[in-house]
């Protein structure tokens, strides 16, 4: 039977790569995402699609009104998130004023929006059966640079955790998964050269970069009727770098 399935940050990357799996099994996807040029774009047969900033609340309520329409959620995917690229610069003259910016722009890309969404949802979730899907990243484990995008993906685990206790008495299960470096996404912007490329694939046992694919197949196998007893659970899918050499 079809599933309706919500995706945050589905208009590229990871989350339309995983929009791509759930809608190739014929469930109804609708991707969220702050961009509706790119949301148009995405190439998901049968899709919606929800323009809307999620880590505005007044936002995340139209979208709560909008999926209330298509009913109950079979699986939300909190895919929603990234680096800041897209944001404005901080002022340059004001180093404790650049690091408020830095660390305010990061959780409210990656926790505020997928907190917020969570919550406007998960009393319309499928009880039982439902599943929620966050999306982390190896940094959570070893640090991204600056401390701060690492410092936002690592908040999203306790607050999984707490959901999935709160949650399990519906059937719902919660899980996280965090990726290592994955291609093709633009989280890298313009900054990804060749010599970090080949440093980032020689972490890995597997001696390759992640795919998008790679990651939306564990969220769908995640949301799959095979993973019922799984939950508040982080599942790194980093080809062994968090391990090192």
């Amino acid at each position: 039977m079809a599933r309706n399935v919500v995706i945050s940050g589905g208009g590229t990357g990871i989350g339309l790569a995983a929009a791509r799996a759930f809608a190739a099994d014929g469930d109804r996807v609708l991707l969220l995402g702050r961009r509706a040029e790119v949301l148009r774009k995405a190439e998901v047969p049968g899709a919606l699609t929800h323009a809307a900033d999620l880590s505005d609340p007044h936002a995340v309520r139209g979208v709560a009104r909008y999926v209330a329409a298509l009913g109950t959620v079979d699986v939300l995917v909190n895919s929603a998130g990234g680096a800041g690229n897209l944001e404005p610069p901080a002022e340059a003259d004001d180093p404790l004023g650049a690091v408020a910016h830095t660390w305010t722009v990061a959780f409210r890309l990656n926790v505020l929006t997928a907190t917020l969404l969570t919550e406007a949802l998960r009393d319309r979730l499928a009880s039982p059966g439902g599943r929620v899907l966050f999306l982390s990243s190896i940094a959570a484990y070893r640090g991204s640079g600056s401390g701060a995008y690492a410092a936002s993906k690592a908040a999203l685990h306790p607050y999984a955790f707490d959901l999935a206790r709160q949650l399990g008495p519906r059937g719902i299960t919660v899980n996280v998964v965090a990726p290592g470096y994955v291609e093709n996404t633009g989280f890298f912007g313009d900054a990804m050269d060749t010599a970090r490329r080949d440093r980032l694939v020689a972490e890995t046992s597997t001696g390759r970069a992640g795919t998008p694919g790679d990651i939306a197949q564990t969220l769908h196998w995640l949301a799959s009727p095979g993973a019922r007893h799984i939950t508040a659970q982080v599942i790194q899918v980093n080809g062994g770098a968090e391990r090192g050499h």
